[in-house]
């Protein structure tokens, strides 16, 4: 099927980036004596090449996320840009103690600059401190960490000492809300998929769903709601059980596209869900708008997404970290954050022409 090939092309994609020798002679390792982590340099393998330049690590969440896999495939290709610039890519794997032991890593190997991808914002933000206190800039992305995520205050602020490059994940979830009011049947059941507990995109796209739909349709009942760490195999799980408990499920609520596919899986084969000419039954929204995601709006099965473009990630980032460490810029005036176009059926075919041209789907993945 069509969301497992992606997954897989995802994954892949990922652990090429991941899974060769580190040229600065060796791989990071991870926290409290766990096998060292997979990385990868963008910028030559031998010792003799990186001579001079300056050295880059870019800590992703997790490899089996499709988002954090683009963003680290974007990471390596922007990095060919810079040939002052050493990239290395390593993988939290979701696990906050190892992206935790990746990022005091960073101040064992005295990187130049390290690019942060949290997992869960309040556990990294300490390690990003130390980071800082060892005299590394940090800058953090998709998302940021806020001062807040420090010291437990209500300062919504990016984090002293630190820039970001992000996307407003409130916007990223408005843009699928404001239509579903109109659009969502009602009386209408729904389900929704959160990512990780305490990451800042999770919990700001919960909060839009909250403002600019279900405050304003309070005949909509929240059938189930739960954590899927923005994981397809965790929501395939959920949304298996939610499905067998017998209520119709009219809608599927979802903080990414990744989940969103993994509950559009559970139901693929169901005919409760998918009619005999092959529509759905039920309105699906997403937030990334990645190319599975998009092949599923070009199925039917996904109603809408928000683009959050990695690649304009990666550009930011690229950009920023080489004027950082060449002294042209203080990494605390790196603040800037990328659109959040809707995807949909009107418009999804400009996007997958897109990810067809960057090789990242084929014309024969489209239906």
């Amino acid at each position: 099927m069509k969301l497992r090939k992606l997954g897989s092309m995802a994954l892949a994609a990922f652990m090429a980036v991941s899974l060769v020798a580190c040229s600065s002679g060796g791989t990071a390792s991870s926290a409290a004596g766990d096998s060292a982590a997979n990385s990868e340099s963008a910028a030559g393998d031998s010792a003799g090449d990186s001579k001079g330049k300056k050295r880059v690590c870019f800590v992703a969440r997790a490899s089996a996320d499709t988002f954090a896999a683009w963003l680290t495939t974007e990471m390596k290709e922007q990095a060919a840009n810079y040939p002052d610039i050493e990239l290395t890519c390593v993988s939290g794997e979701g696990d906050d103690n190892k992206e935790n032991g990746l990022l005091e890593d960073c101040i064992t190997k005295e990187y130049d600059l390290v690019i942060v991808q949290s997992n869960n914002n309040a556990a990294q933000a300490p390690y990003v401190q130390k980071l800082l206190e060892a005299g590394i800039p940090v800058i953090t992305t998709n998302p940021t960490t806020h001062q807040s995520d420090l010291d437990g205050s209500d300062n919504q602020n990016v984090m002293e000492g630190t820039g970001t490059v992000d996307a407003d994940p409130i916007e990223q979830a408005k843009v699928s809300a404001q239509r579903a009011v109109k659009e969502v049947p009602q009386n209408a059941n729904v389900v929704i998929l959160n990512g990780p507990s305490g990451n800042f995109h999770a919990d700001k796209r919960r909060e839009a769903w909250t403002e600019y739909f279900l405050s304003k349709r309070p005949d909509v009942k929240v059938l189930y709601e739960d954590y899927a760490n923005w994981n397809s195999d965790e929501a395939l799980t959920l949304m298996e059980a939610w499905v067998q408990a017998g209520t119709h499920i009219d809608a599927i609520i979802s903080m990414n596209d990744n989940m969103a596919a993994g509950a559009i899986e559970a139901i693929r084969d169901n005919k409760e869900y998918i009619g005999d000419d092959g529509k759905a039954k039920f309105l699906a929204y997403g937030v990334d708008g990645t190319a599975q995601g998009c092949l599923l709006i070009k199925e039917g099965l996904l109603t809408s997404t928000a683009l959050q473009s990695a690649a304009d990630l990666a550009k930011k980032n690229m950009e920023y970290a080489s004027k950082v460490v060449k002294g042209e810029l203080k990494v605390t005036e790196v603040n800037d954050y990328v659109d959040a176009p809707q995807i949909n059926a009107e418009n999804v075919d400009e996007y997958l022409k897109i990810y067809v041209e960057n090789g990242e789907i084929s014309e024969a993945d489209i239906k």
